[in-house]
């Protein structure tokens, strides 16, 4: 059993107790959420695709933590013009536990 779900713009493939890095989340750690954007839903051979979502079907997942990712850099140079910029950023996350697929 999978599906397909969409959070925060990102699509991923859900079963359950699989564990996913989705876009930082307003939710306390801990607390379970519903996630309604389920895009397919498939047990064995009965699988459910959605225009564009499935009726009906949710995930319910579990917040497992908020963190940051790693340091990316960003560099803009310009050549022989004494142009130099630097700048770091770092993008929030959830880390998220797929407790069950309703369809």
């Amino acid at each position: 059993m999978y599906s397909i779900i969409e959070q925060g713009g990102v699509q991923f493939k859900a079963t359950p107790g699989a564990k996913l890095r989705v876009p930082l989340i307003d939710a306390e750690q801990g607390a379970e959420i519903t996630i309604n954007k389920v895009l397919l839903a498939a047990d064995g051979d009965n699988v459910k695709i959605g225009t564009p979502v499935v009726e009906g079907a949710s995930v319910t997942a579990k917040v497992l933590e908020h963190a940051k990712a790693n340091k990316v850099l960003v560099i803009k140079r310009k050549r022989r013009k004494d142009y130099r910029r630097k700048n770091g950023h770092r993008q929030q996350y959830t880390k998220i536990e797929i407790v069950s697929i309703n369809i």
